[in-house]
């Protein structure tokens, strides 16, 4: 545990010494923000929970791409500069290179996305929140940017540069995303495979509404681990080869 700590906070002090990561916090922030005052806080008289919903929906969206930005370095760079040369021989496992690298873009991920708390509390200005709602839609946010980080790494580890990281996980995301267009043209019983695998419209919704159901949970926690359990076989391959 204490090599995976070691890689996460090397990995984090490299967000941070980058322009790469405030450039990426810079953006979410600036979008997120332009989107809540556009929509969110619209002409339209509206209840607080439906603003609140509002913003969720936009920043699963910001959320998601941020993941991909931050995750498409972590294996793709390394091969890129040469230096993952020094990773494999280097007495580290796979598991703890690729779950360090994935635990610094996490702790990023997340403190860009709580960095966004203060959009929500506007709402008070005029209106009350339902602390149960906030909570649960931040936790629905954090899971979903985990499991976007996860399809990211597996991507990072299967292309050779950056450009083709984000390329490759942005395809299996959007994959991911239309599976619920399958779903809704199948037939049954692959009508409910299909929504099954909806990375958005059916687990992301609940959270929305400030609803936890444990099915959601435990469908973004499985999305992470084998995105992550993949690209430690690819990695171990790539070392035994």
């Amino acid at each position: 545990m204490t090599k995976v700590l070691l890689i996460a906070r090397r990995e984090l002090g490299a967000y941070l010494r980058s322009p790469l990561g405030y450039v990426i916090a810079a953006i979410v922030l600036l979008v997120d923000g332009l989107l809540f005052n556009a929509f969110a806080l619209g002409p339209d008289r509206r209840l607080s929970g439906e603003v609140l919903r509002d913003f969720f929906y936009f920043s699963s969206g910001t959320t998601m791409i941020a993941a991909l930005l931050l995750s498409m370095r972590l294996l793709a760079e390394e091969r890129q500069s040469g230096t993952f040369v020094l990773l494999r021989t280097s007495p580290l496992s796979e598991w703890a290179v690729v779950l360090g690298k994935y635990l610094s873009a996490l702790i990023f991920l997340g403190l860009i996305t709580l960095a966004t708390l203060y959009l929500p509390l506007l709402i008070l200005v005029n209106g009350k929140i339902g602390w149960g709602h906030l909570a649960v839609g931040y936790l629905g946010l954090l899971l979903l940017g985990s499991a976007s980080l996860g399809v990211g790494i597996l991507a990072s580890a299967l292309a050779p540069n950056q450009v083709l990281a984000a390329v490759s996980g942005a395809a299996i995301l959007v994959a991911l995303l239309v599976s619920w267009l399958l779903a809704r043209v199948s037939d049954p019983p692959l009508d409910a495979v299909f929504a099954s695998f909806a990375l958005y419209n059916k687990h992301f919704v609940p959270f929305m509404g400030g609803l936890l159901h444990l099915r959601d949970v435990v469908y973004y926690l499985s999305v992470t681990f084998f995105g992550l359990l993949l690209a430690v076989r690819i990695e171990a391959a790539r070392r035994w080869s």
